[in-house]
């Protein structure tokens, strides 16, 4: 850690040799300071993520900055330690120093700032109080009323259609990113995955699709193998997918818009007969599905690469969602994109599962999978830590974030004692 610290900026000794014992000094004033209880010898890809991040904050008082930038700094942390991190943040102003705090989730934003600047398309479009709502916030994001609360029906599930056994995945260093994990998903219900990510959850996507090639154990689909078969055989057995990475996965850039809503069925009637395709089809296709899921393009005829990600995620949810479906599995579905586009393609997602077809939602957002779960299973290294029901509380999912099982809940400290920050700080999240 203490070599991350000095980086760029090595104290030396006489004749030039590197004075890591400085910077150890430093480093341990810093953490007693801010009762950040670090190890200036511990190697950083050992450190759980949460302990990573204090080791950059570290790094820019070591520097003496007076003012902190953090983007995004707890988009890979649980909920204690994202609370932590913000009470270091109040610690931080309590001793002069500034911080600019960038994220888009609101929550946090409202919790630690002194004066909320909202930028909209590159540009300020306002200031607020800390003590304005939500609901105000997001609607200066977007520039209309949005709403923050997912309404929807209780989940009518049917019967099970779709189940995970005993899946393992293996890495080509050997090591099992998914562990033995398996779970079911009924018609008409929504399973969110939560968990930080790096957990397995690629691989598990990855595994359902065929494109991993080390797999064991059994994915079966309305009474079908799906392991072993090509990614084309997954998708004409009726599964949707949403990746993670929209554009490296989810769209060709240089496409246009027309043809990406195409790319699963390019092949099939009405968009080719035999070895021809039909451009009328395509660009019908094209107009009614950009109509239908509010795709903002110039043209169907334009570069999919040249739209805003809210956009895109559109394009590809629209893709995915215009077909027959047995199976819909979203990864981090909203990542990327503002609030408005969150609540419609929210609403797109439960409309799905209100037509009786199995969802599976990848998420490390946490709020969104309380938002859109029926039922939630969370995953730490690989392994399956339990399913819990929709309303289990932030801290409950927290723990199982860290690697906790639910019933260990009852003798773990609440977040915030100082037993609790010794577990959480304990957890490897690499």
């Amino acid at each position: 850690m203490a070599e991350n610290v000095a980086l760029g900026a090595e104290p030396t000794k006489a004749a030039g040799f590197l004075n890591l014992d400085q910077t150890r000094q430093r480093i341990k004033e810093i953490s007693d300071q801010y009762g950040f209880d670090v190890d200036p010898d511990a190697l950083v890809e050992d450190l759980p993520v949460g302990v990573q991040q204090r080791v950059e904050i570290i790094k820019a008082l070591v520097r003496n900055a007076r003012v902190l930038i953090l983007d995004e700094p707890t988009a890979v942390l649980t909920p204690q330690e994202t609370d932590e991190l913000l009470d270091i943040m109040r610690q931080l102003k309590s001793r002069g120093t500034s911080i600019v705090f960038i994220s888009h989730k609101l929550r946090e934003v409202k919790a630690v700032s002194d004066t909320i600047t909202v930028i909209r398309r590159g540009k300020v479009v306002g200031t607020a109080d800390p003590a304005a709502s939500t609901t105000e916030l997001a609607s200066m994001m977007v520039g209309r009323a949005v709403s923050l609360t997912l309404d929807k029906a209780p989940a009518q599930p049917r019967e099970t259609t779709f189940e995970v056994r005993d899946l393992t995945v293996i890495a080509p260093n050997g090591q099992h990113v998914v562990d033995h994990l398996s779970f079911h998903i009924k018609r008409g219900e929504i399973l969110a995955i939560a968990g930080v990510q790096g957990n397995g959850q690629t691989e598990l996507t990855e595994a359902i699709l065929g494109l991993q090639e080390r797999v064991s154990g059994s994915i079966v689909l309305d009474g079908r193998e799906l392991v072993g078969r090509s990614v084309k055989e997954v998708l004409q057995a009726g599964v949707g997918f949403v990746p993670e990475d929209r554009k490296v996965d989810g769209l060709v850039g240089t496409f246009s818009v027309a043809e990406n809503l195409v790319l699963d069925l390019y092949d099939k009637p009405p968009f080719a007969k035999g070895i021809s395709m039909s451009p009328a089809k395509i660009m019908e296709n094209a107009k009614a599905r950009i109509g239908e899921f509010d795709v903002r393009t110039p043209s169907a005829a334009a570069a999919a690469g040249t739209l805003s990600g809210g956009n895109q995620q559109k394009l590809v949810m629209a893709r995915e969602l215009s077909r027959p479906l047995r199976l819909f599995i979203a990864s981090q579905p909203t990542r990327g994109v503002d609030v408005g586009s969150i609540e419609f393609l929210h609403r797109r997602i439960v409309a799905e599962r209100d037509q009786g077809t199995p969802v599976m939602i990848i998420s490390t957002e946490l709020d969104e999978v309380m938002e859109l779960a029926d039922r939630i299973a969370v995953l730490y290294k690989g392994k399956l830590v339990g399913t819990v029901p929709a309303g289990t509380s932030r801290d409950v999912l927290g723990l199982m974030m860290a690697g906790i099982p639910p019933e260990e809940h009852a003798q773990t400290p609440q977040a915030g004692t100082p037993a609790a920050t010794s577990n959480a700080e304990g957890a490897d999240h690499a």
